[in-house]
């Protein structure tokens, strides 16, 4: 969409039963679809979300189900491309930006690890504070329906101005999928990948994958096919839960910041997602 890659319309969007778990961000977003549709008068249009949560967890899947779902164009804000070495292009090329989301609403405009453009603790001059600014002023003053889905790994790295009550209309805590959740991944990705979830121990799967993120279960799937390609054979529970066990999930291998990240969000009670 031009503007050096700073704004790009994302083709690839998902369904929301494409997601396994996440269940009170489905049922929210379900609420308010007709009113985001325009399709309910007297009621506030809902603006956006921020996703907190592990890497891998599902967030990045989770905005593009948003779209496609309410089957509006998904636009991605590259924080990390709005910097610019001119005084002042930083905050225009947000601005423009903005704008343009606004020009093909409604849309859903995708803002992937927030804290990149705006972290709090960043020695930029003051441009980062600045882009912050611009942002908060936007998203006070915009009536338009451009629904916001904000993500973020670091929620040390987000200023507090940023996740007061009410700059967003929910934050959501994007924790590690819990059994029945990860029965639903492994059956999502082989079926992708026609295989039948019935021919599979999915019972043995979802309890050797304990505490593994909804990437990291894709990334196994993918795995064991390669190895049943080197060996000529079929994909089998055993080839499976063999890469399953050569993996360390990222949830053992930072498991201090993963704790720190789940007592911020109950300390402030944000949702599960």
């Amino acid at each position: 969409m031009g503007m050096n890659g700073v704004l790009s319309y994302e083709y690839q969007t998902e369904a929301l039963a494409k997601i396994g778990g996440m269940d009170n961000l489905k049922q929210w977003l379900g609420k308010r679809h007709s009113v985001f549709n325009g399709d309910v008068e007297g009621m506030d249009t809902p603006k956006g979300i921020l996703l907190l949560g592990v890497q891998g967890g599902g967030k990045s899947l989770a905005a593009r189900a948003v779209a496609g779902t309410w089957q509006v164009p998904l636009l991605k804000l590259d924080m990390g491309a709005l910097y610019n070495k001119f005084y002042g292009e930083t905050e225009r090329n947000l601005r423009e930006s903005l704008q343009l989301a606004e020009s093909m609403s409604p849309c859903v405009l995708w803002l992937d690890e927030i804290e990149k453009g705006i972290s709090s603790d960043s020695n930029d001059g003051g441009v980062s504070g600045r882009v912050l600014a611009t942002l908060l002023t936007w998203m006070a003053e915009h009536n338009g329906r451009v629904f916001l889905v904000a993500t973020s790994n670091d929620i040390t790295q987000l200023p507090p101005e940023l996740v007061r009550k009410g700059r967003f209309d929910e934050l959501f805590f994007v924790d590690l999928p819990d059994a029945q959740a990860r029965e639903m991944i492994f059956t999502i990705h082989l079926q992708n990948r026609e295989l039948e979830p019935e021919e599979f121990a999915l019972d043995e799967l979802v309890l050797a994958s304990e505490q593994f993120s909804g990437a990291e279960i894709e990334q196994a799937v993918v795995a064991a096919l390669y190895s049943a390609l080197a060996q000529d054979a079929e994909v089998t529970t055993d080839l499976l839960l063999n890469e399953i066990h050569k993996t360390s999930p990222l949830a053992v291998v930072m498991a201090e910041k993963l704790a720190a990240l789940r007592h911020w969000a109950k300390e402030r009670k944000v949702v599960p997602a």
